[in-house]
């Protein structure tokens, strides 16, 4: 029981003698106020452009992934590919990407418990536009325009859906601005069918829509069966089935899943984990190999399962290193910062000697007269730190809001708008580094302090 008394009124001691550290932190911070905004307003900055770096890189990398995953038509694709013989000798095989069984894939997918937000199968092609002798190369989407899904995601400037007729197509506003197209007319679509013969046909415009992106420019859309049958495909195959997940970070597991599936179910299918040891920075080439060179032979369907980090792993290397330049640039401005606060806490070392002898004087141990210099710093620097969070945030908040015209950064824009990410786990790491550094910075002044003799300090005289 008296135990348990002492540890009780221990706590309760321990409990007062912070609540007393920081009043005094507190109360000193508004003495000598010019000085102290001056730090804060310099830590404040420091905060403010690494956080501002931090959230432009992650919004810009976020930006292009969700452009490259709208080309491919999500984050895990799916393809199956038949290798042809070739005609004449001395040629190569031929490789051709057909899925013919498509209820097999999406039955497969829909077993396997995947979070996901839709799935879509499609056949691509790419080809040249020819109108009026102007032309332009476009990437043509056999899609089911009957989806509403994908129809509703369309911004028509002009015609639409109900335009729709046996060889038509949905172009974007830029292809058509380029070429003087309008709906109704008709041009000359050129390509190439999947065995590498010419094939040309004619195709009318239903509609035209706005495009949001230099990837979305580039697309065009028609009836998947019309555009299997101009490419030599099956009406009711497609190249790729996608999946577009929920959470984009959950891809690589999806794909291994997929993947497994597939080789439980006695499929032949590529190997990922081969891939990532043969090509451990460009998993999608890895993947690719597998399936070129006349040593890889095989009769019927080899699938292959590829995430949408596979082909475009660099990204992820793009903003790990832009993550270190932040914190290199947040450790130079923190140094500087640090050693004035490091001086700052000399001088104040000296202008309090005589009240850190009185306190003494009174009981205060040499430890808590220590902690309050630290707190003192502390307190300090985390309230520059969140001026500059708060500062970064709505200086973002209107950078968001100005629309950008310039058709270079289209690719890093959402609706021609920066948009900015922030890491809460970036920002934790930060706001640790700087109490870190700032009680590194204070310390030899709160050592001092706390050394200091209470008779010497009342008869010292500034």
């Amino acid at each position: 029981m008296k135990t348990r008394i002492g540890l009780i009124k221990r706590i309760q001691l321990n409990f007062a003698r912070k609540v007393i550290i920081y009043k005094l932190a507190f109360k000193n911070l508004t003495r000598q106020k010019k000085r102290n905004a001056i730090l804060a307003i310099a830590i404040a900055f420091g905060f403010f452009v690494v956080t501002a770096i931090d959230g432009l890189t992650a919004g810009i990398v976020d930006n292009l992934e969700n452009q490259i995953a709208q080309l491919v038509g999500g984050t895990v694709l799916i393809q199956g590919i038949e290798k042809i013989p070739p005609t004449e000798e001395g040629k190569k095989s031929q490789l051709i990407s057909i899925i013919r069984d498509g209820a097999y894939i999406k039955n497969l997918v829909e077993e396997s418990g995947i979070n996901y937000k839709s799935v879509s199968f499609y056949s691509t092609n790419t080809g040249r536009v020819i109108f009026e002798g102007n032309k332009s190369v476009v990437q043509l989407y056999g899609r089911d325009l009957s989806d509403k899904d994908l129809t509703d995601s369309f911004q028509f400037v002009s015609g639409g859906i109900e335009n729709l007729k046996p060889y038509s197509v949905l172009i974007s506003d830029k292809t058509a601005e380029s070429l003087g197209l309008e709906v109704g007319d008709q041009f000359i679509f050129s390509t190439s069918t999947v065995y590498g013969q010419n094939a040309v046909t004619d195709l009318t415009v239903a509609g035209i829509f706005k495009s949001n992106s230099l990837i979305n420019t580039l697309q065009a859309y028609t009836d998947l069966a019309e555009l299997n049958t101009l490419i030599g495909l099956p009406e009711d195959g497609y190249t790729i089935f996608s999946i577009y997940l929920n959470n984009k970070e959950e891809q690589v597991k999806v794909a291994n899943l997929i993947e497994n599936k597939l080789r439980e179910d006695g499929q032949n299918v590529s190997s990922r984990l081969q891939a990532m040891m043969t090509n451990p920075t460009n998993i999608g080439r890895g993947i690719t190999k597998q399936f070129e060179g006349e040593d890889n032979q095989w009769e019927g369907t080899k699938w292959g399962v590829e995430a949408l980090y596979d082909q475009i792993g660099g990204i992820k290397t793009v903003v790990n290193v832009v993550h270190v330049v932040a914190t290199v640039i947040l450790l130079v401005i923190l140094f500087i910062v640090m050693v004035g606060i490091s001086n700052t806490y000399r001088m104040i070392l000296y202008e309090r000697i005589r009240e850190i002898g009185t306190m003494r004087a009174l009981g205060m141990e040499g430890k808590t007269t220590g902690k309050i210099f630290t707190t003192e710093a502390v307190v300090l620097c985390i309230l520059g730190a969140v001026l500059g969070l708060l500062i970064s945030v709505v200086a973002m908040t209107i950078v968001h809001f100005i629309p950008v015209s310039n058709e270079a950064l289209r690719l890093f824009l959402d609706n021609g708008h920066f948009t900015f990410k922030l890491s809460a786990v970036s920002i934790i790491v930060q706001y640790i580094l700087l109490i870190a550094l700032t009680s590194w910075a204070v310390w030899g002044s709160a050592r001092k302090a706390a050394k200091m003799n209470p008779a010497e300090a009342l008869r010292t005289f500034k």
